[in-house]
């Protein structure tokens, strides 16, 4: 609606007295003002309170966290023989497209074939399929990778990767182990000893430049540089060769299912020699059954038959059930809680009468020793059987190791066939590793040591600076029961049944053993059954103790001194080689010019070593000793 002044003329509204325009114009302002209150406390927030946040992100976006790859540190063994080591090996790829206008696939072909010695027309045919990316080897050496490098022929790439390599292939596979494609170990040191081989490299933080290149000017000096700490191992390569060669024999010749070897430094437990057959070559895992990778001298369990005798003597001699010239009458055959037990010769000879200790050890008499153990109350003998350590491990550095298994104390104790039958080694089970520790005890005077193979690191000057900490060794029996039990051990191979392992010149305390074989849903096989050998040398000052087991061992004339006796010999001759053992008894060795008498492995093949050789006439009782027959009258 208009309006007028009083003269009659339209009016105008002074400058500023519009409300609207003064609403507007107030709105604004506080919109501006506003806006820049949140743009200051933004600025504060980015500056003051995110500030710190910021700046690490930006720091990050400008650099990189690079973790190279790091070899792991090689193993060795006790003379520095290496056993692992990472290598850079190549896979050779080809693009034909990019050879040389002229230059055929065959060309290419006839230059590469000797030097990955295969045939022309092979790689030929290879080369003419495609055109770019036709792989034609993988993991070559570097020696291979130069002699192609020297050839100059456009179109072939090599890719370098790093890649665990075991020189000794299968030799020590059972205790070293192997890494997979990600070089994760996957079993013996290997996996046991991850923290000792992988280095201790940390991320590396580098700068980029605008264009996201690594700047090198930023990286840290040396950063790529690795420690040349190696794990050096207990092991003897040279004494491995001699187990693996006579172990294979005995088991070629005697048909077996499987065998092991075990030698161990009985003062400090640490091992020389840990062999098995079957075995694998790590460097080709996958082309393996995957039950090989079980180094079954630590993981597997058996009965030990005879070969436990002398721990239960030495038992009986320390819990003052018996002294060294005790006799018992052996009958040949005898019944316990109604089960018969009878020696394993008594068809051919009968009782053997009166006998003493020494000569229960050496006819191997289960009588006999059933005798000795009846001296114990259950209760007594069960607590020596746990303070051995049957029911546990040994504590090797080694994975997987399975417990020893006894019966539970109250059935072992409620019947007394349970002490008579393993009183002759049979009722329980143990590892290979486990037996090998038991005699070792007996060898140093009567203590419990740890098995070990890792020795420790050596420096760059190959200069051992650091060894692993082992539990101290337990004293289980005095020193005098031990030595009294060597020294009776020592009859076994100087007259008895392990006659075989006998050395001229040397003394060697040993026991047999042929133990029947258990069924996996009780009871024991019918004609399987497991041989072995375990000796002490020398026997005046024991060291070592050396240990052969075969499983399931064919024929008539398969026992522990056939077939299990004189692996252990060969091993004993390398030891004195390799040691430098004099001989204590001199007068027995043969004259110097003669022909010295040959050995069981000689021409690869056995021979007989003396006329007791043949177990037939004196072995262990073992397998003929059936510890859960039929009863004879209802127990």
């Amino acid at each position: 609606m208009a309006w007028s002044t009083p003269t009659g003329r339209p009016g105008r509204r002074r400058a500023g007295t519009n409300p609207l325009s003064s609403r507007r114009l107030l709105i604004v302002w506080i919109v501006l003002l506003l806006a820049g209150l949140g743009l200051v406390l933004r600025l504060v927030t980015l500056q003051v309170q995110d500030g710190t946040s910021l700046r690490e992100k930006a720091r990050q976006q400008q650099m990189v966290a690079l973790r190279p790859f790091i070899p792991r540190r090689q193993l060795v063994d006790r003379n520095g023989t290496v056993l692992a080591v990472d290598k850079p090996v190549y896979t050779l790829f080809a693009h034909p497209f990019l050879f040389d206008p002229g230059v055929t696939p065959a060309d290419v072909a006839a230059k590469l074939s000797p030097i990955l010695e295969k045939p022309i027309d092979q790689l030929t045919e290879r080369l003419s399929k495609e055109d770019t990316s036709i792989q034609l080897e993988y993991w070559m050496s570097e020696d291979v990778a130069d002699r192609i490098n020297r050839l100059n022929i456009n179109g072939l790439e090599m890719v370098q990767q790093q890649r665990r390599l075991y020189p000794q292939q299968e030799l020590m596979a059972e205790a070293v182990g192997y890494v997979n494609v990600d070089h994760e170990g996957q079993a013996g040191v290997e996996y046991a000893q991850q923290k000792l081989l992988e280095r201790d490299m940390k991320p590396v933080m580098l700068s980029r430049d605008g264009h996201g290149s690594l700047v090198a000017a930023n990286v840290p000096p040396g950063f790529l540089n690795a420690d040349q700490v190696s794990v050096q191992l207990t092991l003897d390569t040279r004494l491995q060769r001699v187990a693996r060669y006579a172990l294979r024999q005995q088991l070629r010749n005697y048909r077996a299912k499987r065998g092991a070897v075990l030698v161990m430094d009985a003062t400090d437990g640490s091992i020389l020699v840990m062999a098995s057959e079957p075995t694998y070559n790590p460097n080709q895992y996958y082309n393996y059954d995957v039950s090989l990778f079980r180094n079954w001298t630590v993981t597997d369990l058996y009965e030990p038959g005879s070969t436990f005798k002398p721990v239960n003597v030495a038992i009986a001699l320390e819990a003052g059930a018996i002294k060294p010239d005790t006799t018992f009458y052996d009958e040949g055959q005898i019944s316990v809680g109604g089960w018969p037990i009878q020696n394993f010769d008594y068809r051919d000879v009968g009782p053997n009468g009166e006998i003493a200790i020494p000569q229960i050890l050496e006819r191997s008499s289960n009588v006999g020793m059933v005798h000795i153990i009846q001296q114990l109350e259950p209760e007594v003998y069960y607590g020596w059987l746990e303070r051995l350590g049957l029911g546990q491990t040994t504590g090797i550095d080694l994975p997987f190791e399975s417990s020893s298994q006894i019966k539970a104390q109250d059935q072992f104790t409620a019947y007394p066939i349970e002490p008579a039958t393993t009183a002759f080694g049979q009722g329980f089970s143990l590892t290979p590793i486990q037996l090998a520790q038991f005699h070792s005890m007996l060898a140093n005077g009567g203590r419990l040591v740890v098995p070990h193979v890792v020795r420790g690191l050596l420096n760059e000057q190959r200069e051992l600076f650091w060894q692993p900490s082992l539990p101290p060794p337990r004293q289980i029996f005095s020193t005098n029961t031990a030595q009294t039990v060597v020294s009776m051990m020592q009859g076994v191979v100087d007259k008895g049944t392990g006659r075989p392992a006998y050395v001229p010149g040397y003394r060697i305390a040993g026991k047999t053993g042929t133990a029947q074989k258990a069924a996996p849903d009780g009871g024991y096989m019918e004609s399987a059954k497991i041989t072995s050998f375990v000796a002490i040398f020398p026997a005046e000052a024991p060291r070592y103790t050396v240990l052969a087991v075969i499983d399931e061992p064919q024929g008539e004339d398969a026992f522990g001194s056939t077939v299990a006796a004189p692996i252990v010999k060969a091993l004993v001759e390398a030891i004195i080689t390799s040691q430098g053992i004099p001989p204590s008894h001199p007068d027995e060795m043969p004259p110097l010019g003669s022909t010295p008498t040959p050995g069981p492995f000689d021409n690869g093949a056995l021979t007989p070593d003396s006329p007791d050789s043949a177990e037939g006439s004196q072995t262990e009782a073992g397998s003929n000793a059936s510890p859960m027959p039929e009863p004879t009258s209802t127990p």
